[in-house]
Order: C-alpha cells, then sequence, then structure tokens
C-alpha cells in the first residue's frame, strides 16, 4: 500500500517518536444541537452558549489549502468533524474541493446523525467515501439522557443511518461510547440489532477529553470486559488490523453477523501508532486529542503565507511532535500545573 511507503519516502515529517502523519481530521464547526454528556455537557454549555461566529472560522478554501499540504507531507486520510459537520452550510462544496487533492485517498466525516437524512445523498454526490454515525444508546430515555436533548430521539437518528446506506456509504461505523452506569447495559442491544446490518459497531471507551465532563476511572468500561460480556452470548474472534496503526482493535462474531471495533484509549493506549493531526475550526493545529495549546495556522495565512511557508511551518510543528498523553495519564492528572485541555467539540474525536 501507499501508506507503508510515504515514511520512506518523507523522512523529515516523522515526529520525535517516530511517527509519520497519515490521517488529518479537520473541524469545520465548533457549534453542536446535542449536549452529549462526556463531551458538551449542558450545564457547562447552556443553549445560549456562543460559539464563533462565521468569520472566525476556517474558510473552505483556507481548510483545503491546509489539507493539501498535508496530504503532500503524506496525509492519506481526512475526517471531517465538529461539534456537529453538518451544521456548517455548503458543507458539500468543501468535500468537492478535498476530493480534488491529488493524493488523498480516503475522505470521510462523524456526525450525531440528526440531520443525515437530509444530507447523505448530497454529501455521497460530493465525493465522501465514508460516514461515521455516533449513537449511544438505542433506548430513548438513555439517549435523551447522554445527548441532553428531550427532541428528535433514536429512530430519527436510525432514519439517517439508512439514508447514508441507500446513499451508498458501505459499511458505516456506528460509534459507541460506553459509560458505566449511563449505557453499558444495553450493550448486547446494540450488538443484536446491527446484526446482518453490515455497518460496523465500535465501543470506545469513555476518555478525560477536555476538563468538564467530570470523568473518572470507575466511569471507564474497559474493552476486554466488553468483550467478555459479548462472548458469554455470541462467540467472537479477534481480527488482524486493516493497517499499521489502526485506532480500533477489530473482532467479529464467529457467524459472521458482525463485525465489532474497540477504542480503548484508557486501558490500552495506543500513543506509539498514533499518526493523527486535529485541525480546530479556527484554524488551529494540535497534534494530540488531549493537548492543551494549538498553533495558530489561520493567523499564518492571514499574513500572507505561501505554499512553500505553510508547508514548512506544518512540517516543523510535526517534527517537534512527543504527545504520548495516554500512556502517560496517570502522571498528567496528578500535575496540578498542567495546562487546560482542549475541549473535544473543538477539535472533534
Amino acid at each position: 500500500m501507499a501508506m507503508n511507503n510515504i515514511q520512506d519516502k518523507d523522512n523529515a515529517m516523522l515526529d520525535t517518536l517516530q511517527r509519520p502523519v497519515r490521517d488529518l481530521r479537520i473541524s469545520v464547526i465548533d457549534a453542536c444541537n446535542f449536549r452529549c454528556s462526556y463531551c458538551m455537557p449542558i450545564e457547562k454549555y447552556p443553549d445560549y452558549y456562543e460559539f464563533m461566529h462565521k468569520g472566525e472560522r476556517l474558510s473552505f478554501e483556507q481548510i483545503t489549502r491546509i489539507a493539501r499540504q498535508f496530504v503532500a507531507l503524506g496525509a492519506v486520510k481526512i475526517r471531517l468533524t465538529g461539534g456537529e459537520p453538518l451544521l456548517r452550510r455548503d458543507l458539500p462544496e468543501l468535500i468537492c474541493q478535498l476530493r480534488g487533492i491529488a493524493g488523498l485517498e480516503d475522505l470521510n466525516l462523524t456526525t450525531n446523525g440528526y440531520w443525515l437524512a437530509e444530507h447523505a445523498a448530497a454529501l455521497r454526490q460530493a465525493g465522501l467515501d465514508r460516514v461515521n454515525l455516533s449513537l449511544d444508546s438505542l433506548d430513548d430515555a438513555v439517549f435523551h439522557r447522554i445527548t441532553g436533548r428531550s427532541n428528535g430521539g433514536v429512530e430519527r437518528i436510525l432514519d439517517g443511518l439508512r439514508a447514508a446506506h441507500e446513499a451508498g456509504f458501505k459499511p458505516i461505523k456506528v460509534n459507541v461510547v460506553v459509560q458505566r452506569g449511563v449505557n453499558d447495559e444495553g450493550l448486547l442491544e446494540m450488538v443484536e440489532f446491527f446484526r446482518h446490518t453490515g455497518h460496523i459497531l465500535r465501543f470506545i471507551e469513555y476518555m478525560d477529553v477536555g476538563n468538564l465532563n467530570e470523568w473518572e476511572q470507575d466511569e471507564v468500561v474497559p474493552y476486554h470486559e466488553i468483550v467478555d460480556r459479548i462472548a458469554e452470548v455470541h462467540p467472537i474472534e479477534a481480527v488482524p488490523p486493516n493497517y499499521k496503526g489502526e485506532v480500533a482493535r477489530r473482532f467479529r462474531l464467529a457467524d459472521g453477523s458482525a463485525e465489532l471495533g474497540f477504542v480503548s484509549s484508557v486501558s490500552k493506549p495506543f500513543c506509539g501508532d498514533c499518526h493523527r493531526a486535529r485541525l480546530s475550526a479556527d484554524g488551529k493545529l494540535y497534534t494530540c486529542l488531549f493537548a492543551s495549546n494549538g498553533h495558530d495556522l489561520r493567523q499564518l495565512l492571514q499574513d500572507g503565507a505561501s505554499d512553500d511557508e505553510l508547508h514548512t511551518a506544518i512540517a516543523g510543528i510535526w517534527q517537534g511532535r512527543g504527545d504520548r498523553y495516554s500512556e502517560l495519564r496517570a502522571k498528567h492528572r496528578i500535575d496540578t500545573d498542567a495546562d487546560p485541555k482542549v475541549e473535544m467539540f473543538a477539535i472533534g474525536g
């Protein structure tokens, strides 16, 4: 695969731990219509919270300029995130621009699905390759508790999933953030529901992203516990990763009825293979999901930087990267002088 050749081709883009960049995650907007307890709790982000104004966000042209340099430096995947990315007007226009970048192999999007039914066909027509859907419960009461919203409900999200499938997005990954005492009792129901659908169900350990979700270690359900729970009902077997550095550990039900993934940042950190960079809606480049500070690329563009200067700046930032928060989580959490981490909704998951 081309991914195996990029490191040899461009050693300058290795960070201090010898990790190449492969994946750029772009937050196109910080706003979201949900108030999920693990990301943007409504107690801290009420409905009158002021998100970025249009003039504070990167334009589509600025996003594309930055993305083009990342691809030139070795990135092969781009994921569009938020906030909720479908709140960004004219998003298919950005997808068309990104699709035109030579060397980009995979263009995908993560959404809460609320507006997916309305937009799925246009996203596919514009050139989007894949969709990830966030859905933490099939029970309306639990769904409303997690999302902080009483309108919409699970069926609206499933309508979006069906529309995306009909538009040609296959397979779709369905992401479930698992929190003990909140939605973990419904995990087997999720497995049963998604058997024989062709979608990939992914269980994500509840993480201490950001500063305001009041994360506690005992609320984490380790991936091996989820595997054991499933195995009590369905024989389950491990599957090799699709590529080096794949985030999710892959499993499948032995009867072939479902593929499952487990993202275990807490119990089994994968910092050593992390090749993701994150760009916020206002143009700050973060080299870790748990970072405190970003590098202001928007200001660089506003100052008239050429493509060569942008290329050099991004390469220099990546070369200086040494992040491995999850491997050092315990030390970071007792460091009272540590800077606050960037919130998840600012840079996506």
